[in-house]
């Protein structure tokens, strides 16, 4: 489970007093809760929540425990492109569709490659701002695995944008957060770069 200081409020409302806020939307929005085809709305959109934010209960920390040394000398650069994910902004909790790609320089210790995959899904599933989920990423690997160096670029689009507001369709956003060697060594960010490629030229 996460810390007090990795969460907002330990006294979680009842599921009970979730979907009354769910009815309470519904009355908000102009239509009746009690109309046939919305009666069993606020049961889905609770039991939506919570795996869209299942994220609160797990800690990335301890996904990336376990780590393997046997690894022959290994000491290139580890990369996973290319990891799909779904989050929602904290502002207006609209989807975030995005694909991430995470590397890493390892130090002695390899973790394996599905512990990256659970990290960005870890982070994903809570309200999110892109900038703030990169470098929950890159800083929780380099903590945890203490490797040579972590690099991590996100592209997401946001329905907050492409929904309401400017209603921008086909606009991404890209962050990258580079850390130790990634940052430090023009080479290593380089190859990092090169490995990962561009978003456009693997489209299609």
């Amino acid at each position: 489970m996460l810390k007090k200081t990795d969460t907002h409020d330990t006294q979680k409302p009842s599921r009970t007093e979730a979907e009354a806020a769910v009815r309470t939307l519904l009355r908000w929005a102009g239509d009746d809760p009690d109309r046939e085809g919305l009666l069993d709305t606020p049961k889905r959109v609770v039991n939506a929540y919570q795996e869209f934010f299942r994220g609160y209960d797990e800690d990335p920390r301890q996904i990336l425990s376990r780590t393997f040394e046997e690894v022959a000398g290994y000491d290139e650069m580890v990369v996973l492109r290319d990891i799909p994910f779904e989050s929602h902004c904290e502002h207006h909790m609209a989807p975030i569709i995005g694909r991430a790609h995470v590397g890493y320089l390892p130090d002695k210790k390899v973790i394996g490659i599905s512990k990256l995959a659970r990290v960005v899904e870890t982070y994903a599933k809570r309200l999110q701002v892109q900038e703030k989920m990169t470098a929950q990423v890159a800083d929780c690997i380099w903590e945890v695995l203490e490797p040579l160096g972590v690099g991590v670029i996100i592209q997401a689009t946001h329905e907050c944008m492409s929904t309401r507001g400017v209603h921008s369709h086909g606009v991404s956003m890209v962050t990258s957060r580079m850390v130790g060697a990634f940052r430090d060594d023009e080479k290593t960010r380089r190859e990092f770069l090169t490995v990962v490629g561009t978003f456009e030229s693997r489209k299609g």
